[in-house]
């Protein structure tokens, strides 16, 4: 293998090509090669990894890999994903507590007399278990177990009960605390706490947006969201619903304002304040009387192995993207659009829209990994605000869990309906959830001091 990659290198310094078009050719030979090991199956850490320390032996031999190494240091230097494993314990410790059993429990009877308030139920316990946990394949699961029963037996229509639990189950990675913010803020160089604030707003926006449209929805097509029988709401009293939902309430949302609190009031930084949050949702566990050794030993495994998988994706990452910017790609990409006449909303939209067809096939972390390199020097040059183009890249994300075929949302969702559900009704519930995200993006374009920069 040495030996061919030797002998590449050789060819590439005989070509006599000048180095911009040289440049160019190997630019292109980075993402054709990516392409391949994605479309071959391949793990996508090692693709990003693989490809950018060949390519770099390649153009400059031994050195080249080194670049590709530095860039791996640089990353596990970064003091802000210290707070990734700490919000996957605390998040694991919320689930393994059982949080969003009781508080379900209770919101569901009390939003039950209505047409569509089961749905209601549902987009609001996953707003909540969003802002505490981070992590959507926890979310859509939890909330699968607890909701898809009920609403099957409720008469909900598959396909809608399937795709709002999706789409609740995926507001994990928006609303913060969560994992993927802390990543694009450190990869971006912004301050993540800045990006928890201006995430807040679009993340409620696009759940009011979920309970809207279920509402109209359970409107028109009442036997697509009926209410429940008097017969069952007749198990728990009114009063009984209200105190039992403010009970299991006050918790979880104690947690979330200790958290994002200490983080905007300038007490903690995220690392420091995804600590504290570790610690007390370990404190809630014990006291929903959820604690076990064995339940320890289960989330501390859970949180190693999400934590080693974002984090060889990431160093994967840093890999590809070292070895892209050393070849200039982000000056050459920049002459190409700058010279398209396509002007700076045209550019954003094209990052919209890669974004989007991404999500049909990777993960949240690889779309960032690919996109954020080319297009952020983009944006910088047009004269973009980071802040904003990250936070309406986050919401865009949304779709990413939800697109079919290979939305994560879809699979977990589908590994816990009973076998009457197929993967066409999963596929069909999802179509106006993925629309309203996009309607939630255009939002915060068209009002971004409202929607974004609210705090400022």
């Amino acid at each position: 293998m040495t030996a061919i990659l030797e002998q590449l290198q050789g060819l590439v310094s005989a070509s006599g090509i000048s180095a911009y078009n040289l440049s160019m050719i190997m630019i292109l030979i980075l993402f054709v090669l990516m392409f391949v090991g994605l479309a071959t199956g391949q793990e996508l850490a090692f693709v990003l990894g693989g490809v950018g320390a060949i390519m770099g032996w390649i153009a400059w031999g031994e050195p080249g890999v080194r670049i590709a190494m530095t860039k791996v240091y640089d990353q596990m230097q970064s003091y802000s994903m210290v707070a990734i494993p700490m919000f996957v314990l605390m998040a694991n410790f919320l689930t393994y507590s059982k949080v969003a059993d009781g508080l379900f429990e209770s919101v569901r009877y009390l939003f039950g007399p209505f047409k569509g308030g089961l749905g209601v139920a549902v987009i609001l316990v996953s707003t909540v278990f969003a802002a505490t946990t981070g992590i959507v394949g926890a979310s859509v699961v939890t909330m699968g177990l607890l909701s898809m029963p009920v609403l099957l037996r409720s008469g909900y229509d598959k396909s809608l009960a399937c795709g709002m639990v999706c789409a609740g189950g995926s507001l994990g990675i928006l609303i913060p605390p969560s994992i993927m913010l802390v990543s694009m803020g450190s990869f971006a160089q912004l301050s993540v706490g800045q990006i928890f604030i201006s995430a807040i707003v679009p993340g409620l926006v696009l759940s009011l947006c979920y309970i809207i449209y279920i509402i109209v929805i359970t409107r028109v097509h009442p036997d697509a969201g009926p209410a429940m029988s008097e017969k069952e709401l007749a198990e728990m009293p009114l009063k009984q619903r209200i105190v039992g939902s403010l009970i299991n309430l006050i918790p979880p949302l104690l947690l979330i304002f200790a958290v994002l609190g200490s983080i905007f009031a300038g007490i903690a930084t995220p690392t420091e304040a995804a600590g504290v949050g570790a610690f007390f949702s370990l404190i809630m566990a014990i006291c929903y009387h959820q604690f076990s050794w064995k339940m320890l030993k289960d989330s501390l495994l859970d949180t190693a192995k999400t934590t080693a998988m974002v984090f060889i994706i990431l160093f994967g990452a840093s890999a590809f993207t070292g070895i892209f910017l050393s070849l200039d790609g982000d000056r050459i990409i920049s002459d190409i659009v700058l010279n398209s006449g396509v002007g700076k909303w045209g550019v954003f939209w094209i990052m919209m829209i890669i974004v989007f067809i991404l999500g049909m096939f990777i993960d949240w972390l690889g779309i960032v990994m690919i996109v954020f390199p080319i297009f952020l020097p983009l944006m910088d040059a047009f004269g973009f605000n980071r802040l904003f183009v990250v936070t309406v890249t986050a919401v865009m994300l949304q779709t990413c869990f939800m697109t079919p075929p290979f939305g994560f949302a879809l699979f977990y969702i589908k590994g816990i309906v009973p076998d009457s559900v197929k993967i066409t009704d999963i596929y069909k519930g999802v179509i106006p959830f993925i629309a309203i995200v996009v309607a939630v993006v255009a939002l915060c374009v068209l009002f971004p001091n409202q929607l974004i920069f609210w705090w400022q």
